[in-house]
Formats: structure tokens, C-alpha cells, sequence
């Protein structure tokens, strides 16, 4: 299955990736009008520390302990791909804390956001990859 995966030497840590995130989840055609005068809630992250730069999302775990962990069912795999189904979200927070990697975070309306590839939109690679200046962030199948 196909992952996002990123080259923590090729980060530039220009939060490029968390813009293209935030402009994917909203319904608009021109980036600059959809994120204006909003603060950004993305789905993926740029954390830096000592100097390197590195993105925190959804792994996509083949055993995931969020899924585990959630107790109304929120939280399922289709085709490797976990996804959130907000209406049965009761913000109990249990998979932010039992992801290993926190990559699952409270959202503005009060449910839970991770990534989940992009898997709403046509295109089959999630923006964050598409907007990725310095090809830091891929999207591909590893052994």
C-alpha cells in the first residue's frame, strides 16, 4: 500500500505542505481565498528539532493501536487506509493518546483529525505531496 513518507534532509521546513493540507479540506478552487484570515488546523505537521525538520502524519499502521483504542468505532481501516467517521466521534481522545506517533489530533469541530491520504479527492496523491517545493514528501509503496 501506498504511504506517505518523508526525506527529513530534504525538508525545508517551510509549512508548505500544511497550507496544501488545510486548502485540501476545504471546498474551494483558489487556495488564497479558502485560508485567508484563518488559522490553519492541518493534518500533517512540520515539527522541528535541532536543526532538522521532519513531518508528523498518519503512518497508516498495519496494527493500529487509535483503532484499537477507539471505543464507538470511529476509527476503521478500508483498503489500509484508516479513516474517521465524524458523526460517531465522541472526542474521547483515546486514539490521540494511543498513537505511538502523534499523528491524531483534536480538530476545530471537536472530533478527532488525522491524515487519510487524501482519499476524497481525485487526483490519488494527497497534496501535501503535491505541494511539496523541494519533493521532501513522497507518496509511494515501500518494502
Amino acid at each position: 500500500m501506498k504511504r506517505v513518507y518523508v526525506n527529513e534532509k530534504w525538508c525545508l521546513g517551510c509549512h508548505l505542505c500544511e497550507y496544501y493540507c488545510a486548502f485540501a479540506g476545504t471546498s474551494e478552487s483558489d487556495m488564497a481565498r479558502a485560508l485567508k484570515g484563518i488559522k490553519i488546523n492541518p493534518k500533517i505537521r512540520i515539527e522541528e528539532k535541532d536543526g532538522i525538520s521532519f513531518a508528523v502524519s498518519c503512518r497508516h499502521c498495519k496494527t493500529p493501536l487509535c483503532v484499537k483504542g477507539c471505543i464507538t468505532g470511529a476509527l476503521t481501516i478500508t483498503d489500509g487506509v484508516i479513516t474517521i467517521d465524524r458523526t460517531r466521534c465522541v472526542s474521547c481522545y483515546t486514539c490521540i493518546l494511543s498513537c505511538p506517533f502523534g499523528a491524531v489530533a483534536p480538530s476545530d469541530d471537536g472530533a478527532v483529525q488525522k491524515c487519510e491520504l487524501c482519499v476524497n479527492t481525485t487526483s490519488g496523491t494527497p497534496a501535501c505531496v503535491k505541494g511539496c517545493p523541494n519533493n521532501a514528501i513522497v507518496f509511494e509503496e515501500r518494502g
